[in-house]
């Protein structure tokens, strides 16, 4: 059997607009998976997403996913309608809203968490709170995610070196 690789991802590139190297390695069943950015933006506005949902959805939404705003409450509030619209069109079904206590940890990026330092321990590594703090919050959310998902914790060690933590 042999495996064929989606080309590059349409994120790559875009200006203003945060997309990490290791996210090219992220292809799941052979569908692309769901950038850094979008997921922080889900989680901002307290989605869930599954694979399968993401996608259904077209190259322009998913850039538009990705672009969108999603700061302040007006635009966190815009940001869910706009993607539980998207859900619903494509699947018939409402998006799985995430309670307060998954999203907290958006609350928590100014301090290490322990997930990410037990798991840079793992590799005999460590991570300041200097280096942590020069982290751009995406490439903070980027990180606790690596280490919380089974099937992307293989990108972790790439990410740190991306965002040159490690050598």
């Amino acid at each position: 059997m042999s495996t064929t690789h989606p080309k590059a991802s349409v994120f790559e590139g875009i200006k203003n607009m945060e997309y990490f190297n290791f996210e090219e390695d992220f292809v799941e069943k052979n569908i692309r998976c769901i950038p850094m950015i979008v997921r922080f933006k889900m989680d901002t506005a307290g989605i869930k997403l599954q694979l399968a949902e993401w996608a259904k959805f077209s190259t322009s939404e998913k850039l538009e996913l990705a672009l969108k705003p999603c700061s302040s409450a007006a635009e966190i509030k815009q940001y869910f309608i706009f993607l539980t619209g998207l859900v619903k069109k494509y699947t018939g079904h409402e998006a799985k809203v995430l309670t307060a206590l998954q999203t907290e940890h958006l609350q928590q990026l100014n301090e290490i968490p322990g997930i990410v330092a037990a798991k840079a321990s793992s590799f005999n590594w460590s991570i300041s709170r200097e280096q942590w703090l020069s982290l751009t919050i995406l490439q903070r959310f980027a990180l606790l995610k690596l280490c919380r998902s089974e099937h992307e914790n293989k990108n972790f060690p790439t990410a740190m070196k991306e965002f040159q933590l490690v050598h």
